[in-house]
């Protein structure tokens, strides 16, 4: 018992730490903000425009449509759907082979990664995003949660994104043990998270087999999930269901992620040393 609880203090830590690192980048979190909101209204008129053309489209009327761009920019950096959450550190350290010190820490790798990783998820939601939120509620008619119920099933719904947004990530990060460089994978992953969980469009927007393939892939659970939830479109049976596939895709691939690193460093390369 007292192992368990130093364990789960050593993770706090870890997290509390990976929050306060990138809360020092306070120039870098400004011009992202900045990124944010100027990219949320070029998407927004976008998006007034298309549904002008077609209203109803993908099931949204207007405002959800308008409130669905301002979540993709406030969870963009949340789910690290373009980069910059810790995978590019941990394939750094796999290539110089610095992973051997990681693997000597009486810590498990994953779940000091995924400690890591949300941390700097609670800060990018923080610093990132509730500003260009806000922003977009003060110039747009958007569709928010009625209660703090709602409130809460949204930012439930963020956190098992996070979890399945890292499993998808660790498992690229350990494929630079046998690729000894990551890039490619990572481009591809980055590419097809920014397709696949309905950053350029809502895949409620997909046409048939396409639509209903790209909701069955975990990258769906990153933002149109969540977005979903925020709107209101998932409720009662519905939202247990959106939970259910958000844990049965980060337990699977948490689980794949655990079984590829005890191959991995079962035979890890040192590269450089």
């Amino acid at each position: 018992m007292l192992v368990r609880a130093g364990r789960f203090r050593l993770y706090a830590a870890v997290t509390e730490g990976s929050f306060r690192r990138y809360a020092t980048y306070r120039m870098a979190t400004a011009a992202g903000v900045f990124t944010n909101t100027v990219f949320g209204l070029i998407l927004a008129y976008t998006y007034l425009a298309l549904w002008d053309e077609r209203p109803g489209l993908g099931g949204y009327d207007q405002s959800q449509a308008l409130t669905y761009v301002w979540l993709g920019q406030a969870l963009l950096t949340v789910m690290a759907l373009m980069g910059g959450g810790f995978e590019g550190e941990l394939i750094e350290r796999i290539r110089t082979g610095d992973i051997a010190v990681d693997l000597y820490r009486p810590a498990d790798l994953q779940l000091w990664w995924l400690a890591a990783d949300m941390g700097r998820a609670a800060f990018q939601l923080v610093g990132r995003g509730i500003v260009p939120m806000v922003f977009g509620a003060l110039v747009f008619d958007l569709t928010l949660p009625p209660d703090a119920l709602g409130w809460l099933a949204f930012l439930v719904a963020a956190v098992l994104g996070v979890v399945v947004s890292f499993a998808i990530r660790f498992l690229v990060a350990l494929s630079a043990f046998w690729l000894m460089d990551g890039a490619g994978v990572t481009q591809v992953a980055m590419l097809a998270g920014t397709f696949f969980s309905g950053m350029l469009l809502p895949l409620n927007v997909f046409p048939g087999a396409l639509g209903e393939f790209a909701r069955a892939l975990p990258w769906s659970a990153l933002l149109q999930m969540p977005a979903d939830v925020f709107l209101g479109e998932r409720s009662g049976t519905a939202l247990l269901r959106t939970y259910a596939f958000q844990i049965g895709w980060a337990a699977a691939l948490l689980t794949a992620g655990r079984l590829l690193q005890a191959v991995a460093t079962r035979r890890v390369v040192v590269q450089g040393g």
